[in-house]
């Protein structure tokens, strides 16, 4: 056994923060609703904190909020506060200042930045909290889709020792670990409680270059909770 499933985290618009959840269904896709969502601009590039091919950076999308008041559908847009706003695309067009943003379902081009599960551990957690002591952090900088809670002697980054490997997770979930993930700005960026810190990024960079979570490819979709022990296959 790697560990237990100490929290799920769901993040129906893209790069906005995300829900957490006691438990949710894994399809092929991922996260039943995780990133179905985005914020699409005139070009069809959808918003995020960088800038590439797909998407392109606006700033101060993670101060906002998402979440699936009635179950899947169209999500709810959560002001800087936490409130919910009336009018979705109406309040991005004001609060990113442009005039071309909407919230727009996926289509072909996929939201993900590279795969659908991201999954990280308390140990790798732990020992970033303790690298930097003065930069409040918890997992909702690295957007996680399962934070793992490890044994008291696990190492950090014992995520790369997964890679390659298959798993099983909940009722009936079989995923494959494949890479992990190549960290941005993002990272750095404020969010309700976390204030912007330009070490994080830096700190991962020089410790793990770059590098930090497993992420992994669904094998067989199924479901899972918190509490669920997720076990090598």
């Amino acid at each position: 056994m790697l560990g237990v499933v100490e929290r799920l985290w769901r993040y129906p618009i893209k790069s906005t923060g995300g829900e957490r959840l006691d438990q949710v269904a894994v399809e092929s896709r991922g996260l039943a609703g995780d990133r179905l969502w985005a914020v699409r601009d005139a070009a069809g590039k959808f918003g995020s904190g960088k800038n590439t091919r797909r998407f392109r950076r606006m700033p101060g999308l993670l101060r906002l909020g998402s979440r699936y008041p009635n179950g899947l559908g169209e999500p709810q847009l959560l002001d800087t506060a936490g409130q919910p706003v009336a009018d979705s695309d109406a309040y991005l067009r004001a609060y990113l200042r442009r005039d071309d943003v909407a919230l727009a379902p996926e289509g072909e081009v996929s939201h993900f930045d590279q795969l659908p599960l991201s999954v990280l551990t308390t140990a790798t957690l732990d020992w970033i909290r303790r690298a930097l002591p003065g930069v409040p952090v918890d997992e909702r900088r690295f957007r996680p889709n399962i934070l793992v809670r490890t044994p008291p002697d696990t190492v950090p980054f014992v995520e790369d020792d997964w890679l390659g490997k298959t798993a099983v997770i909940g009722e009936g979930a079989r995923i494959e670990f494949v890479r992990s993930s190549e960290r941005c700005v993002m990272v750095n960026e404020a969010q309700p409680d976390l204030p912007h810190s330009s070490l994080v990024l830096k700190k991962i960079a020089a410790a793990h270059d770059n590098r930090l979570d497993a992420l992994a490819r669904v094998l067989t979709p199924g479901h899972i909770a918190v509490g669920d022990p997720l076990m090598l296959a």
